[in-house]
């Protein structure tokens, strides 16, 4: 039996981690959420997951340093970004630190599932191709 793939979501604003929470969890995602940069960092340290959906503005660690230390954790993690605050410059930097989508509150659901969706595909397949390249 294949097991659940695993979202990590981090968002400071309750009502968008019980959103995603909520939505992920009815699409049979196994869900877990913080409401701060440190939480999150202790959550990937202890698990693994598939995709990340992070806020940009917290008020600890925002989203961009995040990104990065989640990378330092598992260089593979995709990350999908969302802010209530575009900006040229926060997208601009979401895409050096290799994000995986941008989303601007509020977001459509349907959207951000068809992105995690593609963020663990391609995940899955970057793994996989990396196993094969370690066991060569």
């Amino acid at each position: 039996m294949l097991s659940k793939k695993r979202i990590l979501i981090v968002d400071d604003e309750l009502l968008i981690r019980d959103l995603l929470y909520d939505y992920f969890a009815g699409c049979d995602y196994d869900i877990a959420v913080a409401d701060n940069g440190q939480e999150a960092l202790d959550l990937v340290a202890e698990a693994h997951f598939d995709t990340a959906i992070l806020d940009l503005k917290m008020p600890d660690i925002d989203g961009l340093e995040l990104a990065d230390r989640m990378h330092d954790r598992d260089g593979e993690l995709p990350i999908i970004f969302m802010t209530g605050f575009p900006s040229m410059e926060s997208a601009i930097e979401a895409i050096r630190r290799h994000a995986q989508d941008y989303f601007v509150k509020p977001f459509n659901l349907k959207h951000m599932r068809k992105a995690v969706e593609a963020a663990i595909a391609r995940s899955s397949a970057d793994r996989q191709t990396g196993q094969r390249e370690a066991e060569a």
